[in-house]
């Protein structure tokens, strides 16, 4: 049995970048950047004023100036400004030749329609140089960089209007059980609705990977042979919930290993999510995932997450913490690191979410995040410092 961390580099270490695809500017939200991005211009691309006042020789502050020149955002200087002279300028304005510095226009006094005089004894600059942020052929964004609303703007900057992005992992989901039936059936006495499958297929569109689900494959080696056969024909991953613990009907590691799946583990040293599988075949991945929904849930975001985003190129670095503990929190079993669903207090410490086993799905809808217990812990008390990763 390896531990979770083990798990998580060995998924790692498999992953290999798929290809890449340009897609429009504003289609590119949340995908990976296949490649640098380098800037085509400076910026600014020319020397402009930082505040609305007045372009001017610093020299001449003391003196009384006169306009002879009023440029707007996206106008072109005219004039050279000579000795007592200045030209009114707004933000953004591009600095006339001859100014090197802008009086902003609380800090002056009109003399009529075009004098102005200083009424400070200083001033700064005010203005932004050219290419002072940014110089043609710099770097802007790297390769690897998942692209959020404000990477757009920077796009956008630099022209670059078909950014090349990462292809976005094909994920299948299976679920299994002769107990499932889908949501918009009623069960009848003995049987639960699939809870897992659609809760992994939020969680896959949530990574920005693209979900196919294969509905529900029942306790028999045919039916999850035919249904494995073919979600790994269409699929760069595939995911089954259910059928990896101990029992007679826990079929998937076998069915795995029969369709040329190479499994690399088949148990983590982790509550919850103990008998998680994952192996390779050539050109897919396939991960077994536990049925109940929290462990599902749990071990899909330490585990399966990651290893999605390696795939598209990118290094997932959830936010993690060590804040305290608004009440103690004990265990019995200490063989196995555990993650529990905590949510925040108002005063930002760690509570519990009420939690009856990993079937309990309302303890993670509550949730803000997963807290840490390691391995030989068997007690945090109330204003220990847990380490916590934070739900995305």
């Amino acid at each position: 049995m390896i531990t979770q961390s083990e798990a998580h580099e060995l998924m790692i270490t498999q992953a290999q970048t798929l290809g890449s695809e340009r897609v429009e500017l504003d289609q590119a939200l949340n995908r990976i950047l296949a490649e640098d991005v380098h800037s085509d211009m400076d910026m600014p691309p020319f020397r402009k004023a930082a505040m609305d006042g007045y372009a001017c020789q610093r020299k001449d502050i003391a003196n009384d100036l006169a306009v002879v020149e009023i440029l707007k955002a996206g106008a072109v200087p005219t004039k050279t400004i000579g000795t007592n002279e200045c030209a009114k300028i707004m933000t953004g304005g591009m600095i006339p030749d001859g100014a090197d510095c802008v009086i902003i226009v609380e800090e002056t006094e009109e003399l009529g329609e075009s004098t102005v005089r200083f009424t400070m004894e200083e001033t700064r600059d005010n203005l932004c140089e050219k290419g002072e942020d940014i110089q043609t052929g710099d770097v802007v964004l790297t390769a690897g960089t998942l692209l959020r609303s404000q990477h757009m703007a920077m796009l956008a900057s630099v022209g670059c209007v078909l950014p090349n992005v990462t292809r976005r992992p094909r994920v299948g989901i299976v679920a299994t059980g002769d107990e499932l039936v889908e949501p918009d059936v009623k069960p009848d006495l003995s049987q639960i609705r699939t809870s897992n499958s659609h809760q992994i297929i939020a969680q896959v569109q949530a990574a920005n990977a693209i979900p196919n689900y294969y509905g529900i494959a029942r306790d028999t080696e045919e039916s999850l042979d035919s249904t494995l056969k073919k979600a790994m024909s269409e699929s760069d991953v595939v995911l089954l919930t259910g059928g990896v613990s101990m029992g007679d009907l826990d079929l998937v590691p076998g069915i795995m290993k029969a369709n040329n799946v190479t499994i690399l583990f088949e148990e983590i040293a982790v509550q919850p999510g103990k008998p998680t599988t994952f192996g390779v075949s050539d050109g897919c991945f396939c991960v077994g995932l536990p049925g109940s929904p929290v462990a599902a849930f749990t071990q899909f975001e330490l585990l399966v997450k990651p290893f999605l985003y390696r795939l598209m190129g990118h290094v997932y670095r959830p936010g993690r913490l060590r804040i305290p503990m608004a009440q103690t929190r004990s265990r019995a079993r200490t063989v196995r690191e555990n993650w529990f669903p905590f949510k925040l207090t108002e005063d930002g410490a760690v509570l519990p979410c009420e939690f009856h086993g990993s079937a309990h799905v309302e303890s993670i809808c509550e949730a803000d995040g997963l807290g840490y217990m390691p391995i030989g812990v068997s007690s945090i008390d109330e204003g220990d410092l847990v380490t916590v990763r934070f739900l995305q």
